[in-house]
């Protein structure tokens, strides 16, 4: 079991469900020995060169390499990181930087380093979501400050500031004016030696770290995206720690005396439904395909246990998660409202089911979701077909249901942007068509909103009445994997913004 606790990052009502779901206690035995190397596999390789403007730089965080402004705490609230304390002044917020900080070339972090790299960030054609279209701005404060300022009050900045697309790297690795230098030029635990594209990456210990020091002193990093390649490494002896293994893997790892751990993912899949145009519009029929869907089966079952059933949007990877399980199917209760809203033996109810082979478990589900809905009277055909061709027709209402598969949070551990893409009358993302104004007055009553705890209660509100309105059906929750065989120490962040390579230290 673990019990230890990370400095920051996982969620209090994880401690539980992880004690539940992990297999051993995050390693594999025997003495571990900090002057060791480790072999590890990640399943997504840079794509970008791990530029900040992309995905790629929350690798550069995740690898233990360039540290934020700030992290989050097990409460998903935001917590120090190269600033030890902020506060609001109108439209603006005031970080005051940790003392003592060194770059990986020597240099000293600064106010007026700190500008230069988030200005860069800001500059760029597509800034990173964390801080696209709210005007920012950043400038020194005095000796040990910066200011960030925006177009309208923002209530949640120093949540953004811990999204990993915000990397401080030293003023150095901007010279060249185009794409920042990140070898040896960041403040991380790790120090970037060697990167070999979507190969391979090299990383050493940082003896002059701020913090805790780092497990091992010398790490390899390969980017390996076949789940059976990563399966076979670890039981060759190869790796010492992996990602990201499905469940069909994961009994030959434990036959090699690897340690598995899975937790939560803030991932949900839903089954969307167009509210836009029959029957969805029929608010009965909705409620009829969630009675009729097992849930728990779906998870435990079909999924084997890689999942949590949903009971709605979120999950035990956030703390204002749901944490009671769903019911199961209610094939009698399916079939009355199917027979309220007009449907039945006489006129049989068929609905077009998309999804898309990208994630796996999608075309298993949706088999699944077909059988289940057959058994309450719903004739289901399904077609499994490209994401990018479905997009644009299930956005524009041309669909009856689509399986999907979200996360839930975007850059920084706030729901406020899903909430509001996703299910507000006119967001951007509204594949469900939901309109409902009372909604949206909610929703937007976050933008004035800066208290934690009450964001948290409304994010909570929130998925309330999306479930009471029956838009779409939350399924499951994915669980995230990691196995170790020859290392020690990790602890899982499914809000995956606490490194996940410092902690780790060989074992022999």
């Amino acid at each position: 079991m673990i019990t230890r606790r990370r400095r920051t990052g996982v969620p209090a009502v994880l401690l539980a469900v992880v004690a539940l779901l992990v297999a051993g206690c995050g390693g594999t035995g025997g003495t571990p020995d900090a002057e060791g190397e480790l072999a590890v596999a990640l399943q997504f390789p840079p794509r970008a060169d791990y530029a900040f403007e992309a995905d790629d730089g929350a690798r550069l965080q995740s690898l233990g390499v360039a540290e934020t402004l700030t992290t989050v705490d097990d409460q998903a609230r935001p917590a120090p990181m190269l600033a030890t304390s902020w506060e609001q002044q109108g439209d603006s917020w005031r970080f005051t930087l940790r003392e003592g900080v060194t770059f990986h070339d020597g240099t000293p972090l600064t106010p007026e380093a700190v500008v230069t790299a988030l200005s860069h960030i800001a500059g760029v054609e597509a800034p990173p979501r964390a801080i696209r279209d709210i005007g920012f701005a950043i400038e020194a404060d005095g000796p040990d400050a910066v200011r960030i300022t925006t177009d309208e009050p923002d209530p949640i900045m120093p949540l953004r500031m811990s999204s990993g697309n915000l990397g401080i790297l030293a003023p150095a690795a901007y010279a060249g004016g185009g794409a920042p230098d990140y070898l040896r030029s960041a403040t991380g635990p790790f120090v970037f030696t060697e990167a070999n594209g979507t190969e391979s990456a090299v990383l050493v210990r940082n003896e002059e770290y701020w913090g805790e020091k780092a497990g091992a002193a010398r790490i390899t990093v390969r980017y390996v995206e076949d789940p059976q390649a990563r399966a076979l490494a670890v039981q060759a002896g190869d790796l010492q720690f992996a990602e990201g293994l499905p469940q069909a893997q994961l009994e030959q790892v434990r036959s090699a005396g690897a340690e598995v751990v899975e937790y939560p993912n803030a991932r949900t899949v839903p089954l969307q439904l167009n509210q836009a145009r029959p029957p969805f519009a029929d608010e009965r029929v909705r409620q009829a395909v969630t009675a009729a869907i097992d849930r728990p089966v779906l998870a435990e079952q079909v999924l084997a246990g890689g999942a949590a059933p949903a009971a709605d949007l979120f999950g035990a990877a956030v703390p204002w998660g749901a944490s009671a399980p769903p019911p199961g199917a209610d094939v009698e209760k399916a079939r009355q409202l199917l027979a309220e809203a007009g449907y039945g033996p006489e006129k049989p109810l068929t609905v077009q089911l998309w999804t898309f082979p990208n994630r796996p478990e999608l075309p298993t589900l949706a088999n699944a979701i077909q059988a289940m809905l057959a058994e309450a009277g719903i004739r289901v055909e399904i077609t499994v077909g490209d994401y990018q061709a479905q997009e644009p027709e299930v956005l524009a209402g041309n669909y009856d249901m689509y399986l999907n598969s979200r996360s839930y949070l975007s850059d920084f551990p706030d729901a406020a942007s899903t909430l509001t893409s996703d299910y507000t009358c006119g967001g951007s993302y509204a594949i469900d068509q939901y309109c409902n104004p009372a909604y949206d007055a909610l929703i937007a009553k976050l933008n004035g909103t800066v208290d934690p705890d009450e964001r948290q209660r409304m994010f909570t509100e929130a998925a309330g009445m999306l479930t009471a309105d029956a838009v779409g059906v939350m399924l499951v929750h994915p669980l995230n994997t990691a196995v170790l065989r020859g290392a020690t120490g990790f602890t899982p962040d499914p809000l995956q913004i606490a490194p996940i390579l410092p902690q780790l230290t060989p074992s022999g």
